[in-house]
């Protein structure tokens, strides 16, 4: 039973069984004609045994028509000759005729019909023939016989065809088998071992499966699994280069983070020296040491992978873009490389989303907008607008600066691989997405070319309602 668990054994067993029916479908056919030909012979034989008797025009000795009807196989014999009936050979019947069986005008399925119901058939009964003789020398012939040796003949002869066709099964299935285990077999017993060994040490390029395979399908197989070893591999080295890296820069963040808070600190005290270039100078400084507290607490949060569920509350989104914007400018260098930022949002318009996420998400994308403009050294301008549909609020920041490159835009959301910066992490995008999909809602890159860039955020409006006094407090 375990042998047919195996594909082996079950190609065996097929091919047994396939054979078998190939072969019963010829048996029936070769059944019909044995015993069609075995009748015929009867008819003939009898045939001969009345030409004794028709050409001496005598009555013959009743011993000799016994030994001729004998010798022929049957009881009587009848002949029609120029519409004359004729019996020309006879003896006692063992019993009463039980069927007719007429060979001129049977046709193949009624044939076969009847030869079935013969094999099963095993008693002594008497039947009548019904045939043309031999040469035209007549009209018809007819005959009784006992059916019992003709279904004899039968079995012996179905046995002999069933006992050919096992031994051309077995070897046929044998053969077969022999050419699976070599051509199909063995190849795939081969790509299972490649596939086991790999699985043990993906890392190691050595395991990885070299196609030479000569059937084209296999081939293809093992040139498919080649491909994905190698993008497997490929990407558990850089999981793990990524997961140190990970590792160094949430150490580096952490250190760092402290030694920023307490430069914020003294910072912070600079606003009351007595100079006027340093107090002047001070809000720049808190600006910057407060970014790069940021970046750290960023780079921390993202080494966590998680960020906390939304805390949602409905509030003016004018206003909340408005403090984006106001830090943005405040961080920009206006002298230099001045960024005009524009809204287009309706003063009515309050969402419900988590605030302080959701500045965080902006802060990103108008950075972002404001640094690729000073990066390209010309005037320029961010502009953050805003709608309702009926299933979302969108919001879209676009600006007019050079357009993201290739490289950032295939891995724009994948963390220190989408950056468009020197110098970037690529974090940004890739936490504003994670922080929007927080929300059931997605961010996508709208457009990037010569003219700019465009983002756009969608937030599923389908969440709980506030109560109305929490509406109106936020208006």
């Amino acid at each position: 039973m375990k042998r047919l668990n195996t594909l082996s054994g079950r190609f065996a067993a097929l091919t047994i069984l396939f054979v078998v029916l190939a072969e019963l479908f010829i048996l029936l056919p070769a059944l019909s004609d044995f015993r069609r030909d075995y009748l015929e012979s009867r008819l003939e034989r009898a045939q001969i045994a009345s030409l004794a008797l028709l050409a001496t025009d005598e009555t013959l000795a009743s011993e000799l028509e016994s030994e001729l009807l004998q010798n022929a196989g049957v009881f009587n014999v009848v002949l029609r000759r120029d519409d004359i009936r004729q019996l020309v050979l006879s003896s006692q019947l063992p019993g009463p005729v039980e069927a007719t069986y007429d060979l001129r005008e049977t046709s193949m399925m009624g044939s076969i019909d009847d030869a079935l119901m013969q094999l099963g058939d095993s008693r002594h009964r008497v039947i009548r023939v019904i045939g043309a003789p031999v040469n035209q020398a007549g009209q018809l012939i007819e005959i009784t016989m006992d059916a019992q040796p003709l279904q004899q003949a039968m079995v012996d002869f179905g046995l002999r065809i069933l006992m050919i066709s096992a031994a051309f099964s077995v070897a046929t299935a044998v053969m077969l088998n022999l050419v699976a285990q070599r051509l199909i077999l063995k190849p795939m017993r081969r790509v299972i071992q490649h596939m086991s060994a790999y699985a043990e040490a993906p890392e190691d390029v050595r395991h990885i499966i070299q196609p030479d395979a000569r059937i084209a399908e296999l081939r293809e197989a093992e040139q498919a699994l080649a491909s994905m070893q190698k993008t497997v591999t490929s990407s558990l080295k850089q999981k793990e280069r990524m997961a140190q890296l990970g590792q160094a820069v949430a150490k580096i963040s952490h250190d760092l983070r402290n030694i920023l808070t307490t430069s914020q600190i003294f910072a912070d005290r600079l606003e009351d020296s007595a100079d006027p270039k340093v107090r002047r100078a001070a809000p720049k400084l808190v600006n910057s040491i407060s970014r790069a507290v940021n970046l750290c607490e960023t780079t921390l949060a993202f080494g966590k992978a998680e960020e906390p569920a939304p805390s949602l509350s409905r509030f003016s989104l004018g206003k909340l873009t408005a403090e984006v914007i106001e830090a943005e400018s405040l961080a920009g260098d206006g002298a230099k490389h001045p960024v005009e930022f524009v809204t287009d949002i309706p003063v009515s318009l309050n969402i419900r989303a988590d605030r302080e996420q959701l500045y965080r998400v902006l802060s990103n994308l108008a950075r972002n907008a404001r640094q690729a403009i000073e990066g390209a050294g010309q005037p320029g301008t961010v502009e953050i607008g805003a709608g309702e549909g009926d299933s979302d609020w969108w919001i879209r920041v676009g600006d007019t600066g050079p357009g993201l490159p290739v490289k950032a835009r295939d891995y724009l959301f994948q963390p220190f691989t989408g950056s468009a910066r020197k110098g970037g992490t690529g974090l940004g995008l890739t936490i504003a997405a994670d922080l929007i999909r927080g929300h059931g809602g997605r961010l996508e890159l709208l457009r990037s070319d010569s003219e700019g860039s465009e983002f756009m955020i969608h937030i599923p409006r389908d969440m709980a309602i506030l109560p109305a006094s929490e509406a109106a407090a936020a208006n």
